[in-house]
């Protein structure tokens, strides 16, 4: 490592709420050194991007710096004036933001947001403008940068507006990279694309970067150090062996006990009781106290010092001597449910089949709007799906999983194929004979604050669909069912009167699963309920549809591209590409010994929170074709690094490979 870049001293920041100001950043200290990678690791709301953001000084209208220091190359950027802040942002410091797609303007094209950059802070006019712009989408991976300068955001892939947010952030040639969740809810490939950049671009500029993130399988792939935050403070500060190996906090030890994975398939897993506490009411002591184990009445009292556990290892824990090291997962009891209805005992018949689906959207055109192609969202799909099973249906975004899950219960309507639930085709059903089946069918959608209706109270949005489809019809019964519903999904029954802006997103997405549970359904389609959500959330909500499953015999179709998700919860996987499904089997078999070469390379992308993976990358060129012209032959084959002749001729017919275990590729002969 190179000299100190960025000096981070007693750092505190708020909000303003009515005349009081609230703490989001009290008291934070770190180092980043040229070349290296700091992570800030943590849940939502424990101040990880307010710390950045104070860096920069881009806090909001609402936000103030309240003291500290953060010196950059030796000047401390809280004593710089707001034209000399303008020079160190972007030129010598750059961000990139969590969200992309509200981060880039719509209105201007890609070269211009990069040129403006490249205008301000290396002096470029003209023609230099467009020569370096095109240079830096060709370094972060864009294909044709010469036509994407041209486009606007709204062209773009998720992972190409990443990209596009690396060029722009790297024009200033900048020595500091600050990195605000920049994989959060990519798919797996293009997350590992966007990793593997930054550690290249790192090593040949010396650059050093601070990243936030919640992922522990992205800390692993990138971090040199690690620091851990809790509700405004840095509670343990370690090198990436000494992290992984031997954590020593309590909150650290609980986000390693919250990860799931194949060996807990059996168990619960392991959950952090409670939330992080809100800024109007920070405790007086250790702000982990209330949700700690290891808790005693000094912690409850008395805010803990550093300890200094050498080599670089520190961490702020009265009982830090007494903790358990390492970061071992002990299994937790698991918990019984009883909802307010009867419901069917679960049996081990298909409930759900798919036979040839198609989904095929209408491209027109000109004046009179003539059809001119197809988009093959779904092209041939065939699932299976038992009582009280999960299959899990993965693949990169575009794929068409979740145009699957919205044919199957008939919100879409199919071009072709059969669905057949409980033995009754679906397909071509008139809405007043469709409309019975609703209640046996529902579905969790991945963005639970776009899916719930901002203007009806929790109460109102669950007992809707009662009403609606005709369970529990006296209101009474109603409001008796929605209080315990909350309370099987880990909420209090007061929540009822609350509305959904006043919740976080784990506790949105529970709603979600009540509003889904209120109507009794038997097959539940679960679009990314997890998506994005800390590892903590994610643990409560896996742990909660596993009993519910249990308990109620529900089939789940989990629509997911986390694998460690996969491994948890499914007994069958699915692999879809470009409109196909060209994998399938047991989860184990899949997982582990996969056979077809799209799902080696998901399955080689997934960074592991673990030190001990040896697994090579696989590489993927470009992105995913487009469904309304998939390539000839095998969809895959030009992404494919091992595709024959014969892959460009013939769409490869599916094959057993395996017990229950099949695969549609050209490497396994009938």
């Amino acid at each position: 490592m190179n000299g100190v870049l960025l000096s981070v001293r007693d750092l505190r920041a708020g909000f303003m709420a009515g005349r009081r100001v609230l703490a989001a950043v009290d008291g934070v200290g770190f180092d980043v050194a040229a070349g290296e990678t700091l992570a800030l690791l943590g849940e939502s709301g424990c101040g990880k991007s307010a710390t950045a953001l104070s860096i920069l000084r881009l806090l909001p209208a609402a936000g103030r710096v309240l003291g500290g220091e953060a010196r950059f190359e030796g000047r401390d950027l809280m004593r710089l004036t707001e034209a000399e802040m303008r020079a160190v942002r972007g030129g010598g410091m750059a961000m990139i933001f969590q969200e992309p797609a509200t981060s880039l303007n719509p209105v201007f094209t890609v070269g211009r947001q990069i040129g403006e950059a490249l205008e301000k802070h290396r002096g470029l006019r003209g023609s230099a403008v467009t020569r370096r712009a095109t240079e830096l989408l060709r370094a972060v991976g864009i294909a044709d940068p010469e036509r994407r300068l041209t486009e606007y955001p709204f062209q773009l892939s998720g992972g190409m507006k990443q990209r596009v947010m690396i060029a722009a952030a790297l024009a200033g040639e900048p020595r500091l990279l600050i990195a605000d969740e920049p994989t959060t809810a990519l798919d797996v490939t293009i997350q590992a694309q966007i990793l593997e950049l930054l550690r290249r671009l790192q090593t040949e500029r010396g650059m050093g970067i601070l990243l936030i993130t919640h992922d522990l399988g992205v800390v692993a792939r990138v971090a040199h150090r690690v620091g851990v935050m809790y509700a405004g403070e840095i509670v343990e500060e370690a090198p990436l062996d000494a992290f992984f190996g031997a954590p020593r906090h309590p909150y650290t030890q609980k986000l390693f006990a919250a990860l799931p994975d194949l060996a807990r398939r059996a168990a619960r897993l392991e959950t952090i009781a409670g939330q992080v506490p809100s800024l109007a009411a920070m405790p007086t002591g250790c702000r982990f106290a209330a949700r700690c184990p290891f808790a005693w009445t000094r912690c409850r009292d008395e805010s803990p010092l550093w300890l200094d556990l050498g080599r670089g290892h520190r961490v702020r824990c009265h009982r830090a001597e007494e903790v358990p090291k390492g970061n071992a997962r002990p299994p937790a009891a698991a918990a019984r449910l009883s909802l307010p209805f009867d419901v069917p005992p679960p049996s081990g018949a298909n409930l759900l089949e798919i036979d040839a689906l198609r989904v095929h959207f209408p491209i027109r055109r000109g004046v009179l709007q003539r059809v001119v192609g197809h988009v093959k969202a779904v092209d041939g799909v065939s699932l299976e799906l038992a009582r009280g099973r999960t299959l899990a249906l993965v693949g990169e975004s575009g794929c068409g999983k979740t145009t699957v899950g919205k044919a199957i219960l008939q919100l879409i309507q199919s071009s072709g194929g059969q669905v057949r639930f409980d033995g009754k085709e679906l397909t071509g059903l008139p809405r007043r004979v469709l409309r019975p089946l609703r209640r046996r069918m529902q579905m969790i959608f991945q963005d639970p604050f776009a899916s719930l209706n901002p203007r009806l109270s929790v109460e109102a949005i669950i007992a809707e669909g009662m009403g609606a489809l005709g369970v529990l019809p006296a209101a009474a019964d109603r409001t008796a069912a929605v209080a315990a519903l909350l309370r099987q999904v880990g909420l209090d029954a007061q929540a009822a009167q609350r509305y959904p802006h006043e919740f976080s997103g784990g506790q949105r997405q529970r709603i979600a699963i009540a509003r889904a549970l209120a109507v009794q359904p038997e097959l539940v389609v679960c679009d990314e309920p997890t998506s994005a959500l800390d590892v903590s959330v994610q643990a409560q909500i896996l742990n909660l549809l596993k009993s519910l499953q249990d308990e109620l015999g529900l089939a789940y179709l989990f629509i997911t591209h986390n694998f460690a998700v996969v491994e948890y919860l499914a007994h069958e996987v699915a692999v879809m590409y470009l409109g196909r499904i060209v994998e399938r089997g047991p989860a184990d078999a899949v997982l582990h010994t996969p056979k077809h070469p799209y799902t080696e390379a998901l399955l080689a992308a997934v960074p592991a929170p673990r030190l001990d993976e040896n697994r090579a990358l696989i590489r993927l060129a470009g992105e995913t074709p487009s469904p309304a012209q998939p390539p000839s032959g095998c969809h895959f084959h030009p992404r494919c690094p091992r595709a024959m002749e014969r892959c460009r001729a013939a769409y490869p017919e599916e094959r057993e490979v395996g017990p229950g275990h099949a695969a549609r590729c050209h490497l396994h002969p009938a």
